[in-house]
């Protein structure tokens, strides 16, 4: 969608195509591998601050899952809004 966008010569995708084009299980995958990122973010910080690893894993594992299925209704709303398509 974006690569088609900066493409010269190649038309403009259609919001039909572009809503097609995300599937929900790419959305679960995308949701998984950034969570992975930010919970390791998350693990380092809260064990800089309190100095304990089992209270860091635990909110590590907390925020992993809760920003997961949040992560993933952010992308399937934003995938229904044509802004910007």
């Amino acid at each position: 969608m974006i690569a088609q966008m900066l493409l010269k010569g190649k038309d403009k995708s259609t919001y039909k195509d572009d809503s097609a084009g995300e599937k929900p299980i790419r959305s679960i995958a995308k949701a998984l591998s950034w969570r992975v990122i930010g919970t390791l973010d998350t693990l380092i910080v809260s064990y800089v601050l309190t100095g304990e690893i089992s209270v860091a894993a635990s909110i590590a594992s907390i925020d992993f899952i809760t920003k997961m299925i949040l992560y993933f209704f952010h992308e399937r709303a934003w995938n229904s809004i044509k802004w910007g398509k």
